[in-house]
């Protein structure tokens, strides 16, 4: 069977996009997205995006990681999905309703307002989202944010001196996270935030929207960029606001 597809990518995180809105594809099984993301025997990418049609929206958006496991929002394939879609559109996600539009510069994508109860991240326990009293090894009281799926953030002085590909995968899968974690590590260095991600189900990545997003809001949220917070939001992150 022969279904069209679009690759599409935002920072250099990528993605297949497929368009069901209109047209019946087959269902889509874990094996299937993983074996389309495989990079050496499919097509390759970071997600794969499937659009459905909606009830509660103009259309619904699903997002699946290269392994197959389907997740709740991604922040750079919206933009991409603003510009595929080519008109103002509020979209259904599993991670609530979000509300996006090409523009001059790219897209503007509205994420909606972040969560930072720790049983909206989730945690396994009760413990404070904004300094965890938790540890692994160089990298310690992290916060958490959730902005339609969950991210866990470290606040480090040198992002590129973090072994992200060792650590990254330790940290999702710690009992600590019930649902896994995405893994940010990010520098602040003349009110811009340096970035590096371990997205669950992905691995490392060339680009996070909602990482940096939720990277933004939690280093506004302890005080670390002052007056310069909203211009880091977009400088990181192009024209997407963090809700």
């Amino acid at each position: 069977m022969r279904i069209p597809f679009i690759k599409m990518h935002g920072l250099g995180n990528d993605f297949i996009m497929l368009d069901a809105r209109e047209a019946d594809l087959p269902k889509l099984s874990e094996h299937s997205v993983a074996a389309l993301a495989n990079r050496h025997t499919g097509i390759g990418c970071d997600q794969l995006i499937l659009l459905e049609p909606s009830e509660t929206a103009d259309f619904r958006m699903r997002i699946y990681n290269s392994d197959g496991g389907e997740v709740e929002a991604c922040g750079n394939a919206a933009r991409a999905v603003a510009l595929l879609h080519g008109a103002p559109a509020t979209v259904e996600t599993d991670g609530g309703t979000i509300s996006l539009s090409p523009s001059d510069a790219g897209a503007r994508v509205d994420m909606g307002a972040p969560r930072f109860e720790w049983d909206a991240i989730p945690f396994d326990y009760a413990m404070d989202t904004a300094a965890m009293p938790v540890s692994w090894e160089m990298l310690d009281n992290p916060s958490a944010v959730n902005v339609g799926n969950p991210h866990v953030i470290f606040f480090v002085r040198d992002t590129e001196a973090v072994p992200l590909d060792r650590l990254g995968p330790l940290i999702e899968h710690d009992p600590l996270f019930p649902e896994r974690i995405n893994v940010n590590v990010a520098d602040i260095s003349s009110g811009a935030i340096n970035l590096r991600v371990w997205e669950r189900g992905a691995g490392l990545t060339k680009a996070c929207g909602t990482g940096a997003c939720a990277t933004a809001v939690a280093a506004i949220r302890r005080g670390l960029l002052g007056d310069a917070a909203e211009g880091v939001v977009r400088c990181l992150y192009g024209e997407v606001l963090a809700g």
